[in-house]
């Protein structure tokens, strides 16, 4: 028979407590005890979570991001942690990420770098693979469309200039900034990464477009390649 919530004392179920004192009040595990729901027949669903927790390899154990990394392979090392649950553990981290976007990205206006960095950087700082985005904006800097034009592998990012150039020429784009990031979490600009951004902008200047700026994304840091 599996250990049940029911076996706690009311004061520590995460069901009442967020019923009677509100969700802000529940610690990251008991919220993802939630999601599990059920534990095992030694394990309550809040041993789990906090098993769950124990697989953040962030100094700030309070820090739910790491789902968005976590694998569903990992996840499923933890007896009492199915397909099943980890597919929603996963799921819960993907919607979390999307939260985090603005509502309506048409009326962000991006005025300094910090603005770009805002934007992205919970998107982007904890992604496996190099990613190359594209921001499209209006003459008064404010986002008209924001595409993920490159994916790389193996820290490795081949993109085509035209390719980044394709979607703001087609849009009649004045403007563009272009964001990656470094998944060692380390923002600091290659050699590359200023090589290649002077070539995309000799490109951009050819077609009437300005390029703002080339942001890198870290792991809570950035810095521009321009």
């Amino acid at each position: 028979m599996k250990t049940k919530m029911k076996t706690l004392p009311m004061s520590e179920r995460p069901y009442e407590k967020l019923l009677n004192y509100g969700e802000e009040s529940l610690s990251n595990s008991e919220l993802l005890a939630i999601i599990i729901k059920t534990g095992t027949k030694e394990k309550t669903a809040l041993d789990l979570a906090s098993q769950v927790m124990n697989l953040s390899e962030e100094e700030n154990v309070n820090d739910l991001r790491f789902l968005q990394q976590i694998s569903i392979h990992e996840l499923m090392k933890i007896k009492g942690i199915g397909r099943v649950k980890a597919i929603e553990l996963k799921a819960l981290g993907e919607i979390a990420k999307r939260m985090s976007k603005p509502i309506n990205l048409n009326k962000v206006c991006l005025k300094t770098k910090a603005d770009v960095a805002n934007l992205v950087m919970q998107e982007m700082r904890y992604e496996k693979n190099e990613v190359l985005k594209l921001i499209l904006l209006n003459h008064k800097n404010i986002v008209q469309k924001m595409v993920t034009v490159a994916t790389g592998k193996d820290n490795t990012l081949i993109f085509d200039i035209k390719q980044i150039l394709s979607e703001p020429i087609k849009l009649q784009i004045p403007r563009i900034v272009l964001v990656h990031n470094h998944p060692s979490g380390n923002a600091k600009p290659s050699k590359e990464d200023i090589l290649a951004t002077k070539k995309i902008r000799e490109a951009c200047d050819l077609m009437g477009i300005l390029l703002l700026d080339h942001i890198i994304i870290g792991d809570g840091q950035y810095h521009s390649a321009m």
